[in-house]
């Protein structure tokens, strides 16, 4: 792994970015919830419609997927009727302008049967524009067999918004005129409620769509790709992601990225990259990266719900082994008593008043058992874990500030 660079405000990461997509064709980014990749991608779109040399007119050049994508889109409920339930768009949204001249019904139908078994329908109304009225959805509707007006769930509804994008990507890459400027895709997140089978599914749809990106060809022949970043926080997305864009096909033209571990040490102010272009990292290396984090006698700060992040941990650990349950991982720990005592702290501090919505503080002796289990269990095990240098995770001597934490 290449060594850790450190950006102090986003707008110097999406120049970092920027920069990379000048000599690559995706950018891959892998970063656990509340890191701050949707602001991310948010300055990265404004960045692109900023009024520069390269881009007087200040014409946005990012089409870009996110979080605010899936809130264009709204339930009415008819919680009078209890009969008419429907998706609202929202009309002041440009996202919308052009897809009544896109004809997307039918690629958005050819993604969304892949994924699931309800079908939709767009009712359109004309909108005031400046001087002239255009055709913009107002809403949809779904159904199912002979069950019309049927309300889908939020997994079914964010698949289906997903679906949109996708077909309103493939006008782009076709060069529809609407998105004549755009140099950029945006994907950030797709998947916030799907299961592992669809989001298998739609990672490898979406690399698909990616390589045509990356190898698009204008309509004189000429090279014309569309430039990707890729963000998520879900590990399995992410390694299918990394698999597929750097699997080469015979006869197809290898497909330039960079793939990133995106941190934010101290949850505010400076943003890391840290290069993982061999192996992508997996969610529960960053988790045990964080608790090494916590445990810091220096810097980190212990609560209760750190005992279920390991435990978590120790669970897929002794699952890749191919045994039932973390009982395994504690018998690799040499210290008999510690193995009791962090079983009766994992029974205790696993519920009620203990979640990591009200944290509470560890006490001393909690926090000096919970390192001394993570110690051991980063070092059986052989972690090797992302811009962390071995922790001292005991008690520093002769004193704190005379021995700091690394």
């Amino acid at each position: 792994m290449s060594g850790i660079r450190t950006y102090q405000s986003l707008g110097k990461l999406v120049t970092r970015l920027r920069d990379d997509l000048n000599d690559t064709d995706l950018v891959l980014l892998y970063a656990y919830n509340r890191t701050g990749k949707t602001r991310l991608s948010m300055e990265f779109k404004d960045a692109g419609k900023r009024k520069t040399r390269k881009n007087p007119t200040g014409t946005p050049d990012t089409l870009y997927f996110n979080a605010f994508t899936e809130d264009l889109f709204v339930w009415e409920n008819d919680l009078d009727g209890d009969s008419v339930r429907r998706l609202q768009l929202n009309e002041k949204s440009s996202f919308f302008n052009a897809m009544t001249e896109l004809a997307l019904e039918e690629t958005i139908d050819l993604y969304l049967s892949r994924y699931a078994d309800f079908e939709f329908d767009f009712t359109y109304k004309a909108v005031q524009q400046g001087n002239e009225a255009i055709s913009k959805p107002d809403f949809v509707s779904f159904r199912k067999g002979a069950q019309s007006n049927i309300k889908v769930s939020r997994g079914e509804q964010n698949i289906f918004i997903w679906c949109i994008f996708m077909a309103i990507c493939e006008r782009m890459l076709d060069g529809h005129q609407s998105y004549q400027g755009k140099k950029y895709l945006y994907v950030d997140d797709p998947i916030s409620s799907l299961d592992d089978n669809n989001a298998i599914s739609v990672a490898c749809d979406l690399a698909k769509l990616l390589r045509r990106a990356a190898t698009r060809k204008d309509a004189n022949g000429a090279p014309a790709p569309i430039k990707v970043i890729f963000s998520s926080h879900h590990a399995l997305f992410f390694n299918v992601m990394c698999n597929e864009m750097g699997r080469r096909t015979e006869g197809e033209p290898k497909i330039t990225h960079k793939r990133y571990f995106l941190h934010r040490p101290n949850g505010d102010g400076a943003y890391t990259l840290q290069a993982s272009e061999d192996t992508p990292l997996f969610h529960h290396v960053a988790t045990l990266a964080e608790l090494q984090r916590a445990a810091d006698p220096g810097k980190g700060k212990l609560y209760t719900f750190h005992f279920n992040a390991l435990r978590s941990v120790m669970e897929k650990t002794a699952s890749f082994f191919g045994h039932p349950s973390i009982a395994f991982c504690l018998k690799a720990l040499n210290n008999e008593e510690d193995r009791a005592l962090f079983n009766r702290a994992l029974n205790l501090l696993s519920h009620g008043a203990y979640a990591i919505h009200e944290p509470t503080e560890m006490g001393e002796d909690n926090k000096a058992l919970f390192r001394r289990i993570l110690s051991e269990f980063i070092t059986r095990f052989e972690f090797a874990l992302p811009g962390i240098a071995p922790a001292q995770l005991t008690a520093p001597a002769p004193a704190p500030e005379e021995a700091p934490a690394e």
